[in-house]
């Protein structure tokens, strides 16, 4: 196993082992149902096999639009929900802080702020640009917004010809405004795949240009993508950690009647892999009058804000630990002669030991303040385990959803606002 699932942490609360026989038979029929009911895998379940049966040509395509643009200084990358979140997610959690790197990735089309876009349009004079606007259909107004003043800036720098080269689109296969529009105009696209949502995106090509910009490994995430599938392969819950963490989910929710999961983590590489993981869960779980409230943490910063209501605020809240166990820098405690500052009894010790020192604490007294929790663990931050942990929650996220009785692939109630706005904004 490439992970490991940790539930001593709600042991106090709930007899797991005694839990388990009941959920056996609906765990084996939803498995069935996700591997074999072939209407709901060709409507939403073509990030399932994906690790296996990837379209090896496109990224092909996507390699080699990148050696034809190795002197880019920026790739500007438009996008909101699932088109934005999964290639965020997956740079800052492999990318090394304050490194200057080329090109550098810059997202936008994910809010409706004219001061961001302004500040972006000067930045970007002078430098060597390009775009790759993301989105199924191309009439999500966030990213269509920031497109059509993108294209504009772009093509007054290069000329509208020239502009054509510098522009890469990630849609539909075949309809839509941003496809109609990128066919006109000749740009080079790339394909959303139609069973694939938006939030189980990251693999396609809506992740993988980004990462093949941002010069990251991705054969080796879909390597680490590929054990994940064949680790939740069993439809057998003890050998599956996913559909554990599913039916663990589950039981705190309608066991312990928690209403709030946090993702805690304690790196800040992971700020935007919880922001990725908020969305699968809130878009796949929140309907029907179901489902928990997910948020984030990134400790042990918010040790030092929402720590005391986790710990003695209202019993609402469990705790789902990503626990990485080693880092790649690293740094250590000084031993100084005067002691002044009182830290020489931890002279000597790395960062990251005292990482997961403050983490089995707050672990520890969580669980004494009635906050049960999880604990996911990895040894490392690499492009491996971001394409396992992507696939792991993917699949847990599946199962979770049809444990709860509602669709997971679905979110019916996005397009409500979105109806309000298009009034107001007399469409």
């Amino acid at each position: 196993m490439s992970l490991k699932l940790n539930l001593n942490g709600i042991q106090t609360f709930l007899n797991w082992e005694q839990e388990i026989p009941t959920y056996l038979p609906q765990i084996k029929a939803i498995h069935h149902k996700l591997h074999h009911d072939e209407n709901i895998k060709n409507q939403y379940l073509g990030w399932l096999d994906l690790p296996l049966n990837y379209d090896r040509q496109e990224l092909e395509r996507i390699k080699q639009l990148r050696k034809q643009n190795l002197d880019l200084d920026v790739l500007v990358v438009v996008g909101i929900g699932g088109s934005y979140l999964g290639a965020k997610a997956g740079i800052e959690f492999l990318q090394i802080p304050f490194a200057k790197n080329k090109p550098e990735i810059i997202f936008a089309g994910h809010q409706v702020s004219g001061n961001y876009l302004t500040n972006l349009l000067k930045y970007l004079e002078n430098k060597n640009w390009a775009i790759n606007v993301i989105s199924k259909s191309g009439t999500t107004l966030e990213p269509a917004l920031a497109f059509r003043i993108l294209k504009e800036a772009i093509e007054k720098q290069y000329g509208k010809e020239n502009s054509k080269k510098r522009i890469f689109a990630t849609t539909d296969k075949q309809k839509g405004n941003l496809f109609n529009l990128s066919k006109e105009e000749g740009y080079e696209m790339f394909v959303i795949p139609d069973s694939v949502g938006g939030r189980f995106s990251v693999l396609t090509s809506v992740g993988l240009l980004p990462f093949v910009f941002a010069n990251l490994d991705v054969d080796a995430m879909f390597q680490g993508a590929l054990q994940a599938l064949k680790d939740t392969s069993s439809d057998n819950l003890i050998q599956n950690q996913a559909y554990q963490y599913a039916l663990a989910r589950y039981l705190m929710y309608t066991k312990m009647d928690k209403k709030v999961e946090l993702l805690v983590t304690y790196e800040p590489n992971l700020v935007f892999f919880s922001e990725w993981w908020k969305q699968l869960f809130a878009e796949s779980e929140g309907k029907d009058n179901k489902g928990l409230f997910v948020g984030s943490i990134s400790n042990s910063t918010d040790l030092h804000s929402l720590g005391q209501f986790i710990q003695e605020g209202k019993k609402i809240i469990f705790e789902t630990i990503l626990n990485i166990t080693s880092t790649k820098n690293d740094c250590f405690v000084p031993k100084i002669s005067n002691d002044l500052d009182n830290l020489n009894y931890i002279a000597h010790k790395s960062y990251s030991e005292i990482n997961q020192k403050i983490l089995q604490a707050t672990k520890q007294a969580h669980i004494e303040g009635e906050v049960p929790n999880l604990e996911i663990v990895i040894p490392k931050l690499d492009e491996f385990y971001f394409g396992y942990l992507a696939y792991f929650f993917q699949k847990a996220c599946a199962m979770s959803g049809y444990l709860l009785g509602v669709n997971p692939f679905n979110q019916p109630g996005v397009e409500i606002y979105k109806k309000k706005m298009f009034a107001l904004l007399k469409k």
